[in-house]
């Protein structure tokens, strides 16, 4: 919640410069994210109420479902092209970006998949992860090479987490780079970002507008920063200042303590999921914890890299911070599954706590079983009992005999009557027959 608090409190001075150009309502995208924010919230409610084994029975389907609408954005008609890139489709009013939506139910499969791996045939392995693969070459021609390489990179650390041979890791990863490589080869945009961030100042006015206006924003913030509200990067300096480049606003506005601050409550949250998989019972929960701390801390690196020009400029929202309904949405859910791990940890903590051995079965005082319990053992001494007795130690040595059933009489066993077969008499009639024999 306090990581939603101050995405909340930056959206509002980010976006109301923006937001009262176009529409005359400086708070308009701010009321917009409550929205998605209150959406957000009763999916993440939905998850950490509900066991992982009922959530991961819905994570196949959701992944064909995302893939399927990915699929979608590349027909003619359906998808929309925003700077170039045809990656949301329409929802009414607003826009949904299916690659967002994918990230949550991709984490769930995929520690499913590694987290059971031996439990799976092999073709049931190549078939998940050829729908891996798959789903990262949609995305990535549509063209969206940095969400690509989350999700990408998200996968390879659940898969080396489960105990993947490193060298199966490594073809992977030399796969990835091989893709990213053929992406940047064809596509000349993504060329010219990566020139660009190499020397943005010599393209100041063109390809390195963004990341030199960027670094001008968080140059200007100084030490305690300019403000809340104060920032003048984002009065039209500043392009797509509520998304992408979120992090500058906040940069400026509270200064170098301000974003020193940001950086140690992501080392701190990193580091609570981080026991949250410890803590996991189960190889699939420790994964999918490790997953939900990848995207939402390696995501939110990344765009502050981004930011400060440490990495080529990317299209990568800054979760629960930048405005967006998809990019909310997914990041609480995912929110959701991270605390869904850590109540099903505990709870199993204070039932391996609160459970009691196993007692003997008490029986009720004069029953037949107790009477029968309480019969005194035949007692046999021993040699060290009787040392120094006149009676012999042999004779001690022996085992108690065991009360036998009388002989059968010599003229029943002639008749071809065993012993089991011979009625039980009284000691009357045995005397009786004994004469009389």
């Amino acid at each position: 919640m306090l990581w939603l608090a101050i995405g909340l409190v930056v959206l509002f001075s980010a976006s109301f410069p923006v937001a009262d150009a176009e529409v005359g309502d400086g708070a308009r995208y701010f009321k917009v994210q409550i929205i998605w924010i209150l959406v957000g919230l009763l999916m993440s409610r939905w998850v950490a109420r509900h066991p992982l084994r009922l959530i991961m029975q819905f994570s196949g389907l959701g992944l064909f479902v995302c893939f399927g609408l990915i699929v979608a954005t590349h027909i003619p008609g359906f998808g929309v092209t925003v700077n170039g890139a045809t990656r949301w489709l329409p929802l009414g009013p607003f826009l949904i970006q299916p690659s967002e939506l994918l990230k949550p139910f991709l984490i769930l499969q995929s520690a499913r998949l590694f987290g059971r791996w031996h439990r799976f045939r092999v073709r049931t392995r190549w078939m998940w992860l050829g729908v891996f693969a798959l789903c990262l070459m949609a995305i990535l021609v549509q063209p969206n090479l940095s969400t690509t390489a989350v999700c990408g990179i998200t996968l390879w650390l659940i898969a080396m987490a489960s105990g993947r041979p490193y060298r199966q890791l490594m073809m992977t990863a030399g796969l990835g780079a091989l893709a990213a490589v053929i992406s940047v080869s064809i596509k000349a945009y993504q060329r010219e970002r990566i020139i660009s961030f190499l020397d943005p100042w010599s393209q100041a006015s063109d390809n390195g507008y963004q990341l030199v206006q960027s670094l001008y924003a968080i140059g200007s913030g100084g030490l305690w920063g300019t403000g809340f509200g104060m920032g003048q990067q984002k009065l039209g300096y500043l392009p797509i200042q509520y998304t992408d480049f979120i992090f500058s606003v906040y940069a400026e506005e509270f200064g170098f303590m301000g974003s020193i601050m940001l950086l140690l409550f992501l080392a701190v949250f990193s580091t609570v999921a981080l026991l949250v998989a410890l803590k996991a019972k189960s190889s699939v929960n420790r994964l999918i914890a490790i997953g939900c701390m990848v995207l939402l801390v390696g995501q939110s690196l990344i765009n502050i890299g981004v930011a400060t020009g440490s990495l080529p400029t990317t299209g990568l929202p800054f979760p629960m911070m930048s405005y967006g309904g998809s990019s909310m949405m997914s990041s609480l859910v995912i929110a959701g599954l991270l605390i869904r791990v850590a109540r099903e940890a505990h709870e199993a903590d204070i039932v391996a706590m609160t459970e009691q051995p196993l007692r003997p079965r008490r029986h009720r005082p004069g029953s037949r079983r107790r009477r029968h319990a309480q019969q005194p053992q035949p007692v046999v001494p021993t040699k060290a009992a009787v040392v120094g007795s006149s009676v012999p130690a042999k004779k001690y040595d022996r085992p108690a005999k065991k009360h036998l059933r009388p002989p059968v009489p010599i003229g029943l066993r002639s008749e071809g009557m065993s012993q089991a077969t011979v009625p039980k008499l009284g000691r009357k009639r045995k005397r009786k027959r004994i004469r009389s024999i």
